[in-house]
């Protein structure tokens, strides 16, 4: 006699997460991964100060920044000095595929229409900005004349997204680079699979400060904040290998 209950462990799927105001209402636009890609790369670039302008300046202490002076000076003091976060970025490949789907027809209509069309345009739009919500803001802005014909274009800006990777990794990203490969067409050319590789970089506290949506950078913060809580609390447990890498050194 078998039971409905299953010993394997429910998969989670990764996703990404837009707030904008393309969307009308509070509710976010949420990309889920079909599949989970096999790997998933990511860098960590630790702060470098810019170099100083010349040499005149370095040693006057006039231009470029606090850190770049010292370290063309040679001072030691401030060769561990870092202000920032490291910048981290990430890189996956995403498979959508649109053949079981294909098999159902009459439970979904849009992949007989359009196959993964919807899925690669939704991840697109993740590159453009926002002008409906920027149009806006300028709106209120001409109503309370808080603009003028001289002032220059309005300043787009792309959405901010949460990168989900299960509950130890929700980041604020950016999408910095975009491509897809498209494997197979419907008659009408639409593509039923395709490989998009999407590369993310992470946004930190001091990228988000001056972002005009209080409500998206309070969220993208937040989920920054609880992330790293996070990977300090795994550092943290990883004292208990250092004590026995260090008691398994020892010669008795």
């Amino acid at each position: 006699m078998t039971s409905g209950y299953s010993r394997s462990p429910k998969l989670l799927k990764g996703a990404l997460i837009e707030f904008s105001s393309r969307f009308i209402g509070p509710i976010p636009n949420i990309i889920i991964f079909q599949y989970n890609p096999e790997t998933l790369s990511r860098s960590l670039q630790p702060w470098a100060p810019p170099p100083a302008s010349d040499s005149s300046s370095a040693e006057s202490g006039e231009g470029g920044s606090g850190g770049s002076t010292a370290s063309s000076s040679g001072s030691s003091g401030t060769a561990t000095a870092q202000p920032y976060d490291p910048g981290e970025t990430f890189s996956l490949s995403l498979e959508l595929d649109a053949t079981d789907a294909l098999e159902t027809p009459e439970n979904h209509p849009v992949a007989v229409l359009t196959g993964v069309a919807d899925r690669i345009a939704a991840l697109e739009m993740l590159l453009y900005p926002d002008k409906e919500g920027s149009d806006l803001l300028g709106a209120i802005g001409d109503v309370l004349s808080l603009t003028s014909e001289d002032d220059p274009e309005p300043r787009y800006s792309v959405p901010i997204l949460l990168f989900v990777w299960g509950p130890g990794r929700i980041v604020p990203v950016r999408v910095t680079t975009f491509s897809v490969e498209e494997q197979a067409f419907s008659t009408a050319l639409y593509p039923i699979r395709a490989k998009v590789s999407v590369g993310l970089t992470v946004l930190t506290p001091n990228h988000l400060k001056d972002h005009p949506d209080s409500i998206s950078k309070e969220i993208a913060i937040t989920s920054y904040d609880f992330t790293f809580a996070q990977k300090n609390v795994l550092s943290m447990a990883n004292l208990a290998n250092s004590v026995e890498s260090i008691l398994g050194m020892m010669p008795f």
